[in-house]
């Protein structure tokens, strides 16, 4: 039998009792401020590692979302919500209306803002780098993206680039 990892949104941190409590029906890791949980689950499909995990957890612990940690090979992650009786009926009527099956509505639906939103992001960039090179030249811009990219390393800030270091953002370079 495969395991899956699987994570846990919550809808508020757990307290130390919660999960302590939790963590005696299933062996959970949790992030710093105790909102997002982890753990590994064993299932022969990561849907029914997300279903059983939610079933375990749902009187222990106050679950939002679950999540499949990795992608699987065609890049999805599979998604584990619970509606409530009023939402659920709406997205019956929204799939009706297209012809398609609940949980195909929303995957399709889910897909699409998540497209949308990077599509956005990227725009969002554009524009920001659009910016950029009208007050500098692009070589100036490539290279001091370089540096930076080169020099990455979470722990330590980069060294201003040239030029732009004591500058507020946006403003015009001085002659």
């Amino acid at each position: 039998m495969t395991h899956h990892v699987v994570q846990i949104l919550l809808t508020r941190p757990v307290t130390h009792h919660e999960l302590r409590r939790a963590c005696r029906t299933l062996p959970l890791g949790a992030n710093k401020d105790r909102t997002r949980l982890m753990a590994v689950h064993p299932a022969k499909t990561p849907g029914r590692a997300l279903k059983s995990v939610r079933r375990r957890l749902q009187h222990v612990l106050p679950l939002d979302v679950l999540t499949t940690h990795y992608p699987s090979p065609t890049g999805q992650v599979v998604l584990n919500v619970e509606f409530g009786p009023a939402t659920r009926a709406l997205i019956g009527q929204a799939a009706a209306a297209t012809g398609q099956r609940p949980a195909e509505y929303l995957s399709h639906s889910v897909t699409k803002a998540l497209r949308r939103r990077e599509e956005d992001r990227l725009r969002a960039l554009a524009a920001q780098l659009e910016d950029l090179l009208a007050h500098d030249r692009p070589e100036e811009v490539l290279a001091c993206t370089a540096r930076i990219l080169c020099h990455r390393d979470p722990s330590v800030s980069p060294e201003p680039c040239p030029g732009r270091g004591d500058r507020p953002s946006g403003s015009l370079p001085t002659a």
